[in-house]
């Protein structure tokens, strides 16, 4: 009898640090000659990407993928619970969106992910280690990135259609004008004393 392939996922979040808008995170799974196709296509650490490049990868990603899904968390969730707890909230919900758990998962950093029952493995750098890590983070910030600029016209004193959500010092003068959305991470504010 032939042995199953083992599936092993890569996953990755993105939006931690923001102080606005839910974390994501993305989970993949490639076979080794779709890992070589996409690696070929320019696929690599999301961080050393431009957003074009980025947002021309995610259908290459998808096609390629033996399974892809995102997950997210909320800002309320971040407070609620805290990033990390909510950060690994998103990984799970992305993993298990998958047809059947995978063999193994590959985290990108020194967390393992609390949550998750199965077999993991953390990578420091692991983008640069792991094709699957790399895609997963390209999916997941692509994906929140959009998420952002569609909703920067609604939310438009803080810059987020450049800054994601991270807290430049525009995003930051805003809110201490205005004050902060229903979508600001409340606990992450509270650092910056505002409220």
């Amino acid at each position: 009898m032939e042995d199953k392939k083992s599936l092993i996922a890569g996953v990755d979040e993105v939006g931690k640090g923001c102080l606005f808008g839910p974390v994501f995170a993305g989970a993949v799974i490639l076979s080794k000659e779709n890992e070589a196709n996409l690696l070929s296509q320019g696929l690599k650490d999301s961080k050393k990407l431009s957003p074009k490049k980025r947002h021309n990868l995610v259908p290459l990603i998808k096609k390629n993928s033996i399974a892809w899904a995102i997950g997210q968390a909320s800002a309320s969730e971040i407070d609620c619970v805290g990033i990390r707890e909510a950060t690994e909230k998103a990984m799970v919900r992305a993993l298990e969106k998958f047809p059947s758990p995978p063999d193994l998962i590959l985290v990108d950093g020194i967390l393992p992910i609390r949550l998750w029952p199965g077999n993991q493995k953390t990578q420091v750098r692991g983008e640069s280690h792991f094709a699957s890590i790399a895609a997963a983070s390209v999916l997941a910030k692509d994906t929140r990135d959009e998420l952002i600029k569609r909703l920067a016209s609604k939310y438009s004193f803080y810059g987020l259609e450049k800054n994601k959500g991270y807290g430049t010092n525009i995003h930051i003068t805003n809110l201490i004008k205005t004050g902060p959305t229903k979508l600001h991470r409340r606990s992450f504010l509270s650092r910056l004393k505002i409220d």
